[in-house]
């Protein structure tokens, strides 16, 4: 039998922002700037043995000097969800910006996993150059390089099988080692968990890059995987920053503390013996 988890999507944080600013080249297509909202998530996928989190934000301090709006502190929100940061065992990273490891050191005991090339990009030498760097801290990168030298790190190539029913595919594109994660939540159903592969829904539905881009045929080719992931009916794709996830899935979890509720979107799956 496959093992089916509940997967949730915490939107812990949003801005406005315009088409041209997330777009790469937008002045191509020709049409109108627009404003859009650009909702910031982690996820967390757990059934009764297990309890992974994907992502984790960012930090309060770099959210507030780049004028992101925090609607809930990740870990929280996580204790809300009956997780315990400190106690949480594996945590999934997508890639290593700024909004996806900010709270990296409050999870102390976490084996660490992410592409083997995120990793060794991020603590080699083009890692401080602008154009890389502007979407990184220096204390995050720090972190994470310092759970390396405590053997804390899991590095994954190519495809990789996590856990039962928990599949990790390294894509690139926006950065070196961009990991997408395919969560299965039935017997014929599973979530795709696209993080910074798929900001938006457009990106792939009119094949538009977003503007941040490590490898542009890497950027593509990994739209390409994600509509391979896609093609079977039973497939839920989940968009890093969109904030359509909230409208595609509008499932939520009860039982939270005031204001926390409508954050948290259950994208598939039960909590029925969740741990």
């Amino acid at each position: 039998m496959t093992a089916a988890y509940e997967v949730l999507a915490v939107r812990y944080g949003t801005r406005t922002a315009t088409k041209a600013q997330s777009y790469l080249n937008y002045h191509l297509y020709g049409e109108p700037d627009a404003e859009i909202a650009m909702d910031y998530f982690f996820w967390v996928v757990r059934n009764a043995g297990r309890t992974v989190v994907v992502d984790c934000g960012f930090g309060a301090e770099a959210g507030a000097r780049r004028r992101r709006s925090l609607l809930a502190d990740p870990v929280e929100a996580l204790a809300a969800l009956g997780v315990d940061a400190a106690a949480v065992d594996r945590l999934v990273v997508s890639h290593a910006h700024y909004d996806h490891i900010g709270n990296l050191h409050r999870f102390p005991n976490a084996e660490i996993v992410l592409a083997r090339r995120e990793y060794e990009f991020w603590t080699g030498p083009y890692a401080r150059r602008m154009q890389f760097a502007h979407s990184t801290e220096p204390d995050e990168l720090a972190h994470l390089a310092a759970a390396g030298e405590q053997g804390r790190l899991r590095l994954v190539e190519g495809t990789c099988d996590l856990a039962p029913g928990i599949q990790l595919v390294v894509v690139g594109g926006h950065t070196p080692g961009q990991l997408v994660a395919q969560v299965a939540t039935g017997e014929r159903e599973a979530v795709v968990l696209a993080a910074d592969a798929l900001h938006f829904y457009e990106e792939l539905e009119r094949d538009r890059p977003f503007f941040v881009v490590a490898d542009l045929a890497d950027m593509y080719r990994g739209f390409d995987v994600l509509r391979e992931m896609c093609e079977d009916s039973g497939r839920l794709l989940v968009a890093g920053h969109d904030a359509d996830v909230g409208r595609r899935f509008p499932e939520r979890v009860g039982g939270l503390p005031s204001g926390l509720g409508e954050l948290v979107v259950r994208v598939a799956g039960t909590t029925e013996g969740a741990a």
